[in-house]
This record gives structure tokens, sequence and C-alpha cells, in this order.
């Protein structure tokens, strides 16, 4: 099969293309005939051995997918040859196949399209954890959103204005921020030319209650500043390049609530709080909910689509189509 390949550590044009053994189904998992891959800003930390956890060269990218599943190993129940699936592997996305453990797998809602379902578990989840389970939210609440344009910022946004919540998009320029807007958002504030701090407090009258960043670096601090006493501040991830490091005196005179959330240490140890979301989101989609791809490359140009998420253009979710016709499956 083909697939994408990280054969030295660096930046997106050292992925290659090569053509690797078709994984072999064991016990407990599927292959599945992967349609499309979805680009998330971890992929290219592991691809420049920068994540909080290390994955040996060579190794195939990404961890998000959809696709039809081709073959059952023992002891799989609820799923079948040609099931249409979406779901997540520790690597090995960015393939023509994957072997997936089974509660790994979703099959896809209908209305979800392939590219539609291959953007949506990473982002649409963590935003809802960090919304509901981590940031408790509550309809009328102001929640700010860091970063509000990129893939886990658009998914924010648009569940938290779905959930009732007043939301206060954050992003770097203008016209990432009338993206923003068209999902929901109620306000915006462009923190590259803007006071980050004193723009949410203006807005809210007040603070917010609620803040996700999945940004960090220097804007983390002006936010966690913003939040009104008793807020949450919910941290994501450190797109913006530097982990932050916060005055705890902040959080102890507001009382603020400090939670972290990494999705895959979440899933495995909260599995009632992770169903509890996916049915969330499953009433969600019901209601009309789709996710934002900006963009779509054939698995030839997956390094040409890993810069453009390096380089922070895209507005939304990029997705790598494997299948000829994944857009339209």
């Amino acid at each position: 099969m083909k697939a994408a390949r990280c054969e030295v550590y660096g930046g997106p044009e050292n992925i290659v293309i090569r053509d690797i053994p078709d994984p072999v189904v064991k016990p407990g998992h599927v292959v599945v005939d992967v349609a499309a891959a979805a680009i998330n800003f971890p992929d290219l930390l592991f691809i420049a051995d920068k994540y909080q956890m290390s994955i040996p060269v060579p190794f195939t990218p990404g961890n998000e997918f959809s696709g039809r599943i081709a073959e059952v190993g023992e002891g799989v129940s609820g799923f079948a040859v040609g099931d249409a699936v979406y779901g997540s592997v520790p690597q090995g996305a960015m393939a023509e196949k994957a072997l997936v453990a089974v509660e790994a797998l979703t099959l896809v809602p209908d209305g979800l399209s392939m590219v539609e379902a291959a953007a949506f578990r990473v982002t649409y989840l963590t935003g809802y954890l960090s919304l509901v389970t981590a940031g408790n939210v509550r309809p009328g609440q102001w929640v700010v959103v860091l970063g509000a344009a990129g893939g886990v910022g658009t998914a924010t946004v648009d569940i938290a204005t779905r959930l009732g919540a007043r939301v206060i998009a954050a992003a770097s320029s203008d016209d990432r921020l009338a993206v923003a807007k068209e999902l929901g958002a109620e306000a915006g504030v462009n923190y590259a030319t803007e006071n980050l701090k004193d723009r949410i407090k203006e807005i809210t009258g007040g603070g917010a209650d609620l803040v996700i960043d999945p940004v960090g670096d220097r804007w983390a601090e002006p936010a966690l500043r913003a939040i009104t006493w008793g807020g949450t501040f919910v941290t994501l991830g450190y797109a913006g390049g530097e982990i932050p490091r916060i005055p705890l005196n902040l959080v102890l005179l507001k009382n603020v609530t400090v939670r972290g959330l990494e999705l895959r240490t979440w899933i495995a140890r909260l599995p009632e709080a992770t169903a509890a979301a996916k049915a969330g989101l499953a009433e969600l989609i019901a209601g009309g909910l789709r996710p934002r791809v900006s963009e779509t490359h054939p698995l030839d140009d997956v390094a040409v689509a890993l810069q453009r998420v390096a380089d922070r253009v895209p507005t939304g979710k990029v997705v790598i189509t494997v299948t000829e016709g994944a857009r339209n499956a």
C-alpha cells in the first residue's frame, strides 16, 4: 500500500510517500481502507520529535481518519466488512490502509461525508470535553476561544454557540475572526493588534467565565487575567510555540480553576465522560453540526498540506483525501 512516511525527524519537507506492506488484521482490531485522514497540529510535533512522547522513525504519521472496514479480526463485534467508520490510531492514518483497535472506531453518522468524518473526532471531541467536562459550560456564560480559526478553535466555537454560550473569538487577524463569527461567535479580539485582556473585560463587562486555550505562548496569561472570579481556564496545547509560565498568584486571587486536557489520556482514563461527549456530539450532528474543512489535498501532497498547517494558513481542518472521490463518499 501507499503511505506517507517520516524517516527523518524534522519539518514537513521530510515526509515522503513509500510503498509499504499492508497491515495484518489481529484480534480486537479491524483493517480499514482509508478514505480520508485529517491533519492536526500534534502531527507536526510528532514528525519533529517535539511531542510529549516520541515515535521511533520510520513511521506513518496521522491519527484521525475515515474509511470502510476491509477485514475484521477475531473477537470484534458491532462492526462488519463494508461499514463506514471514523476513528483514530496512535499513528498510521496517512496511508491507504490502517490497523485500528475496535474501541477507537465509530460508525459514520448519517449526514457526514468521509472528509467531514475524518475531520471530526479529534477537534470536536476535544472541543466538547473542554467545554462541558472540563469547563462545565452553561448557557449564557462568556467563553473565550483562543486560536478561534484553527481546527480545535472552530470546533470549540461551533459547539459552544450551539450549547448557548456567548463566545468571544480570539485570533491573529480580522479575516480569521470573520470565520469564527460565521460559526456564531458574538464578538472577536484580534490579539495581534488589540490588548487581549482589556478587550475581553470590556466585552464581558467584568471577565470571562471560561477560557479555552489551544495556543499558549504569550496569549495565555492575559487571557487568564481576563477571567472573572471563580472562572475556569482549560489548556489544550501550545500551537503558539512556547509553553507559558503562569504566576500562580493569579489563580489564587481569583479562585480560578485550571484544567489540562490531553485527548489521548482523557479517552483512556475517562471512558464515561468520553461516551457522554460522543452522545452529545451525535445530538449536535443530528441538529446540523458539520466540521469546517477548509482544504483537502491528495496523499501525494501531504508534505504541502502539513506545511500549510505549520504556517497557520488554513481556517479550519485540513484533510488528506487518500481515496479518489472521498469528498463525496
